[in-house]
């Protein structure tokens, strides 16, 4: 009787974490309304890196950190890279 009783509380389990993982990716899916490639040169390299946001300027300075990630290291330097203009910008909802 107690596995059987185990066993439906794993299915139970399972079930709660299967629900919760649909409602976090739906949540995502419906925030990220636009997506943008932003290309950036620092340091004489040059990296190409999408983000995605409710609105283009969040989806830009996402792309923009995730660019300078590659290209800077350190504190300093990051925020320097994101300062920097970007090459090419390209968005779509």
């Amino acid at each position: 009787m107690a596995e059987g009783s185990n066993l439906g509380r794993r299915i139970v389990g399972v079930g709660l974490a299967l629900a919760f993982v649909a409602a976090l990716v739906l949540a995502t899916q419906r925030e990220a309304a636009v997506e943008c490639e932003v290309c950036m040169v620092y340091g004489g390299r040059e990296a190409c890196r999408t983000g995605s946001g409710s609105d283009e300027a969040s989806a830009v300075r996402g792309a923009t950190g995730n660019a300078c990630a590659v290209l800077a290291s350190g504190v300093t330097r990051g925020m320097e890279c994101t300062r920097t203009a970007p090459r090419s910008v390209s968005c779509s909802e």
